[in-house]
């Protein structure tokens, strides 16, 4: 499930790009989904600023990243699919929930909350990488997470405050919940070299389909 295209307000690619090298290195079919509505706004990557006028939607954002081949997160069913995972990317906290503003008193987009809790009801594995995981932690009740530490440890994660609001919703830090078949990677909340990130979020896409039983 994609949240745009670019770090700063929609998917992470690079998160992305390594889960479907991984589901594929898998033997897994994959499929890719976005919620079609506009992004919260759109950032001027080069600058790191809002680019202002300016509007973007979501769905058509994700096919850049699925090479055209996308469909609106409202035809997701778990009958179709034997897992679901959301890389990151600060679209994950503005598109597909309201985390970014509003921290743990956040909105989660509705068919994003139904997938969440479709799959959980099904048994089925779901794998979330860097800001994702705060999806789960409001969706699903006493679901185990990580987004990282709590601590920036000199910069090393600079996203520490992350941890603190998930352990606000009543989650905790775990990298397989094996209860609720949710498997988290903090990916680039943590400052680590590029392979560090691709290794870890293989091992996220490893254990998600291992969940799967097949």
């Amino acid at each position: 499930v994609l949240s745009g295209c670019g770090v700063y307000d929609g998917t992470e690619i690079h998160e992305a790009s390594a889960v479907l090298v991984h589901l594929s290195r898998g033997g897994a079919e994959v499929h890719m989904y976005a919620p079609d509505v506009p992004q919260m706004h759109v950032i001027d990557h080069s600058k790191g600023q809002p680019a202002e006028a300016e509007s973007r939607n979501v769905l058509v954002e994700s096919a850049r990243i699925a090479r055209g081949k996308i469909t609106s997160l409202a035809k997701l069913t778990t009958a179709d699919h034997d897992a679901v995972i959301f890389p990151g990317g600060f679209g994950a906290a503005k598109n597909l929930s309201t985390f970014a503003v509003d921290g743990k008193d956040c909105k989660v987009n509705k068919e994003v909350e139904r997938v969440l809790k479709d799959f959980h009801k099904a048994g089925k594995p779901i794998g979330l990488c860097c800001i994702s995981p705060v999806l789960a932690a409001k969706v699903l009740s006493g679901a185990e997470v990580t987004v990282g530490h709590e601590q920036e440890e000199g910069g090393k994660w600079p996203y520490a405050g992350t941890a603190g609001a998930i352990k606000e919703l009543g989650a905790k830090h775990s990298h397989v919940d094996t209860k609720n078949k949710v498997v988290t990677t903090p990916a680039f909340m943590c400052e680590t070299e590029l392979h560090n990130i691709f290794d870890g979020i293989g091992a996220m896409v490893k254990n998600v389909l291992k969940l799967t039983g097949k």
